[in-house]
């Protein structure tokens, strides 16, 4: 009896720890076009996104388009060599005017000179 109460749990631990490990598949993602939602919503358009990659670095300035009005930002994120090509990950924004700054969970994959976006 306590094999077969054990055994349920077991593959279902299994089955997580498998699904934890599984790569994603950065290449699958779709291409990055502007302008796009904000991570952030509220209407929030992004526009004028187009990442560079240098030092280990991927930056870009970026507007932000609030009620149609442009916000002017820039953004750094961590580049992490992955899959043939550069995950730009742990985003950090600020306005260049200085008056706000954040993270952002907004991920992009280049590879080839293709950027392409985290689904949303």
């Amino acid at each position: 009896m306590r094999v077969r109460t054990v055994w349920p749990i077991l593959v279902a631990s299994l089955a997580l720890s498998t699904a934890a490990f599984a790569q994603t598949d950065y290449e699958s993602w779709p291409l990055l076009k502007n302008p796009f939602p904000s991570t952030g919503g509220n209407g929030v358009m992004i526009d004028k996104y187009d990442p560079v990659v240098a030092n280990g670095k991927c930056t870009t300035d970026f507007t932000a388009i609030v009620e149609g009005k442009p916000y002017y930002n820039e953004v750094v994120f961590d580049a992490v060599a992955v899959q043939g090509g550069i995950l730009c990950t742990n985003g950090k924004w600020r306005a260049k005017d200085g008056s706000a700054d954040g993270t952002t969970p907004f991920e992009v994959f280049i590879k080839d000179g293709i950027t392409r976006a985290r689904p949303q």
